[in-house]
């Protein structure tokens, strides 16, 4: 969400942003916001000239008490009643408009950073590293399910009859190997220098709308019936809703903690065959990273944050590239953003398995986040978050990446610790 002051100072900018966003409809909320910021701040001027005259007759009704001047008294007294009903419309027309205004501010996108490249939707996507040889085998690499099955590691069957479609019970090396990637990427942030953290699962409605936009939260969301709580769609929620209300002391900063969570979304829509499988899934498991920092080093800290999930990934032997997301595939509260994506020697292509993001102060301003140095005044931080890594959707690219022709799977350097050293899992059919 950008500043009322931003906007009223500098419309055509804002106007400009939606453009380049592809969100055309939205160009007259622009309007309509400033006319709706103008009247509110004209009604809070009536107000506090009414509070400010109350205070002055009250005070004139005890002077005029003494002096025995009761008919004036009384006068005055009618006064401060007429008065009193004026502001008392004054105040409900206060709390109407500026719900008015913040519904409109909370619609209009973010101002996104000069280097994003303007695309109208994810096809657009530009292309920025590639890390790692992306490499096809001279044999077949099954369907990433079949891959599972072969060592009765997933059941889907089970899952429909227990939850419906879009769940799964991961078994036996397959489940252990799901553990181990969330068990060393917890391991491989607190290593470079996070805060480990395990977060509330459910989240309360002001905090579901100070992280996220209305079409993430429509799309996403699972709400509890009967309660102000929904289930988080990611650790990012409820990370960042930690700090809601706070002012934090500059001499903290930065904030870098490292999160696991269950993870629960409506996934909404249909898709292709290519996600289906574990791909798409209304439950799955996730170590997530946040930064809460001053503004001026946000855009380092984005750096940071997305390099790291890159070098997680190279440590498994899987090739990865960076894509800069065009202007019209970011979410609303987004500045910048980057994704993650994996080789997949079946698809001979890449696909996601994490996403990089900038929020500027959009996130900071819905949750009243404020930083205080010293005398000065408080003023609002960053904030920035990144997929460590997303199991199952990752292990599709590990099993992949892996797979030797005898239908064998290699097991990383680094994660053989969390397999009990094992090198290889062999298959059970």
């Amino acid at each position: 969400m950008i500043d009322i002051r931003f906007l009223r100072e500098n419309p055509e900018v804002v106007k400009q942003n939606i453009k380049n966003k592809f969100q055309d409809d939205k160009l007259p909320l622009v309007d309509e916001v400033i006319a709706l910021d103008e009247e509110l701040r004209l009604n809070k001027k009536r107000a506090d000239d009414l509070r400010a005259n109350r205070n002055k007759l009250s005070k004139s009704i005890g002077a005029l008490m003494g002096q025995k001047k009761l008919e004036e008294a009384e006068a005055v007294k009618k006064e401060v009643a007429n008065q009193a009903a004026e502001l008392a419309a004054c105040e409900a027309k206060e709390t109407e408009l500026e719900e008015r205004v913040k519904t409109i501010m909370m619609t209009i996108p973010n101002i996104i950073d000069p280097s994003v490249p303007i695309g109208k939707d994810d096809s657009e996507n530009v292309e920025v590293e590639k890390f790692g040889e992306p490499v096809v085998p001279d044999f077949d690499i099954p369907y990433h399910t079949e891959i599972m099955e072969r060592f009765c590691g997933i059941d889907f069957e089970s899952a429909r009859r227990v939850a419906g479609n879009g769940f799964y019970y991961l078994m036996g090396d397959i489940a252990r190997l799901h553990s181990a990637v969330i068990s060393y990427a917890r391991d491989f942030m607190i290593d470079r220098g996070f805060t480990y953290c395990v977060p509330p699962f459910m989240i309360r409605s002001n905090v579901v709308t100070g992280v996220m936009s209305f079409a993430e939260m429509d799309a996403m969301m699972y709400k509890i019936e009967g309660e102000d709580l929904y289930l988080i769609g990611t650790s990012e929620h409820s990370m960042i809703g930690k700090f809601i209300d706070q002012i934090v002391p500059e001499a903290e900063l930065p904030y870098t903690l490292t999160s696991y969570s269950p993870c629960f979304r409506k996934e909404k829509g249909a898709h292709g065959l290519e996600e289906r499988g574990v791909y798409r899934i209304h439950q799955f498991e996730k170590q997530e990273m946040i930064v809460v920092c001053k503004p001026e080093e946000s855009p380092m800290w984005f750096d940071k944050l997305w390099k790291n999930t890159v070098d997680l990934f190279r440590s498994m032997d899987i090739p990865v590239r960076t894509l800069e997301c065009c202007s019209g595939d970011l979410a609303d509260l987004k500045v910048k953003s980057v994704d993650v994506e994996a080789w997949s020697p079946r698809q001979k292509k890449y696909f996601e398995v994490g996403s990089c993001s900038n929020l500027g102060d959009a996130q900071a301003r819905r949750l009243r986040i404020r930083v205080k140095a010293g005398e000065d005044k408080p003023y609002l931080a960053h904030t920035l978050n990144n997929t460590v890594v997303a199991p199952p959707r990752m292990l599709i690219a590990f099993l992949e990446n892996n797979l030797n022709a005898d239908g064998t799977v290699n097991i990383p350097v680094a994660l053989r610790p969390y397999m009990g050293g094992m090198e290889k899992l062999v298959p059970k059919k």
